[in-house]
């Protein structure tokens, strides 16, 4: 009896912890980027297929919390991709695509180790080939309140991000979406227009400096 007590005690004792909600080990903002519309209608997304959208800049700003045990709050990673297709068409393979990865400088040994794992878990396999890391200070500067939509990311002089909201003067054909998702999980996400991106680092073999387009996402992440 005293062992079918034990069980069933368990098993409330289990029950009763699974209904409490967990708190994420890590929180943060989000800031990505491409070269090439994300939100938009057919008419403009078909004439740029494969054409243009295959370079993209993702940035994770780790507001509070640990990776893996190891403490991030407060720092950054940005990665940087060249692909082989337009990024989020579904009849074409992005892979396989070259990375560079870009740590915030203040972070230490480990904590260097922890941004990688960490950006590698969040994008997958469009950083399996990561071709350079590079160690810069990063900034990511997210608008709230009448600024929302207003983001910037600087990563030392090798990366500048400047975001603002959509409005309708960004409104063409009419009959806009989010063609394209975000590239990675996110808890929240909205597209956003680009007014400046640029990467000016090496490993990838191209530069580019992108001005006015409606290709960003701006938004939160947990895990």
């Amino acid at each position: 009896m005293r062992k079918i007590f034990g069980a069933s005690l368990a098993a409330l004792v289990l029950a009763g912890l699974a209904v409490i909600p967990s708190r994420a080990a890590i929180t943060g903002d989000y800031l990505e980027v491409r070269n090439a519309d994300v939100w938009t209608g057919p008419c403009f997304a078909n004439s740029e297929v494969d054409l243009t959208g295959k370079r993209a800049i993702i940035a994770w700003k780790i507001n509070h919390g640990s990776w893996q045990g190891t403490d991030l709050s407060g720092l950054a990673v940005v990665a940087v991709v060249k692909a082989s297709a337009t990024l989020g068409d579904p009849y074409r393979n992005p892979l396989p695509s070259e990375s560079v990865l870009i740590l915030d400088q203040k972070a230490n040994t480990e904590q260097r180790a922890a941004l990688v794992n960490f950006a590698k878990s969040r994008a997958g396999k469009l950083l399996d080939h990561v071709v350079r890391v590079d160690f810069a200070p990063i900034s990511l500067e997210v608008g709230r309140g009448a600024d929302h939509g207003m983001d910037v990311l600087k990563a030392g002089d090798l990366v500048l991000v400047k975001t603002r909201s959509l409005c309708n003067g960004d409104i063409m054909c009419g009959n806009e979406t989010v063609y394209y998702p975000p590239l990675t999980k996110l808890d929240h996400a909205m597209p956003a227009f680009t007014e400046v991106s640029s990467f000016n680092g090496r490993g990838l073999g191209v530069v580019w400096d992108n001005q006015s387009g409606r290709s960003a996402f701006i938004g939160t992440f947990s895990d």
